[in-house]
């Protein structure tokens, strides 16, 4: 495996290999790798004939309350990780690399990005959708892997290639858990134990949501009381929001029909916790759903 810092090194190395048809594929990452990003890092590589991932904890998507100073960056166990996965380049740019002195070009996905973490986090998904065009434009890969972890950024990034006429194809990975049902995230290793006992109620919360609309219920509201009830069993864990939403849109659905993503974020203290599961009503169950009322 090489590691490459420059962005300038890492664009010929992209040139030549697609001079010679050589496919590349691409994994973004901040690093802290786990097991969740082991798993787009295969994915990739079955697809790929080459296979970068990059390693920048990006400072634009943090605000300034948030934890950039404190978001673990363990390099040499991401390049271990990196290394027996079979990855070709190991991409580590600086932020002077990646934002040069007069740096102010700003992408934006306004829609996509005004709810949930959005509004949670202000400045977040521009720096998300700048970074990842810049990373796009450098590596210049066929297939970007992302996270089902990471919902909206993952509906912003389609939007983003769609938008801009992007020559990468996405792919969006399940969502990779531990036994007990909590997402894998690098934020996890700041829970205490008694915190990572409590986590997985996120899921308990959303997973009970989905049951609910997989056993009829249609009212978008009443699924978000459903969330709320469980994740009152333990207040120790503060929600911030809980949400019944279109797949594609992420605009919140009074009445569950087609393709529904259901949205959590908590706070169990310094920690801030997301996660999202979705569900699918067929027009079929629609109908049962409505003979049966």
């Amino acid at each position: 495996m090489k590691i490459l810092r420059s962005p300038h090194a890492m664009t010929l190395w992209s040139n030549r290999l697609c001079r010679e048809g050589v496919t590349i594929g691409f994994v973004p990452t901040m690093g802290a790798l786990h097991d969740g990003h082991r798993a787009l890092i295969r994915a990739a590589r079955l697809r790929c004939d080459a296979l970068v991932v990059s390693i920048f904890v990006n400072p634009t998507q943090f605000g300034p309350k948030e934890d950039l100073s404190r978001y673990p960056r363990p390099i040499a166990r991401d390049r271990r990780l990196c290394r027996a996965e079979g990855v070709d380049i190991c991409f580590e740019p600086t932020s002077s690399d990646m934002y040069r002195e007069g740096f102010q070009t700003s992408v934006t996905v306004p829609r996509l990005a005004r709810r949930w973490e959005g509004a949670a986090r202000p400045h977040h998904f521009a720096g998300v959708a700048t970074i990842l065009v810049k990373l796009f434009s450098i590596v210049r890969p066929h297939r970007a892997v992302f996270g089902q972890k990471d919902f909206q950024q993952a509906a912003l990034v389609r939007r983003l290639v769609a938008d801009l006429n992007l020559a990468v194809k996405l792919e969006v990975h399940p969502t990779v858990r531990e036994q007990d049902g909590l997402a894998m995230s690098s934020r996890n290793v700041y829970l205490s134990p008694d915190h990572r006992r409590r986590a997985p109620i996120l899921y308990r919360a959303l997973s009970a949501g989905r049951q609910a609309i997989l056993d009829g219920m249609r009212d978008g509201r009443r699924v978000e009381r459903i969330m709320r009830r469980v994740m009152a069993e333990d207040l120790v864990i503060r929600p911030e929001y809980l949400a019944v939403c279109d797949a594609a849109s992420l605009e919140p659905l009074a009445a569950v029909g087609g393709s529904a993503v259901l949205l959590g974020a908590a706070r169990i203290g310094r920690v801030r916790l997301i996660d999202n599961v979705t569900v699918a009503v067929s027009p079929e169950a629609n109908r049962k759903t409505r003979r049966s009322a």
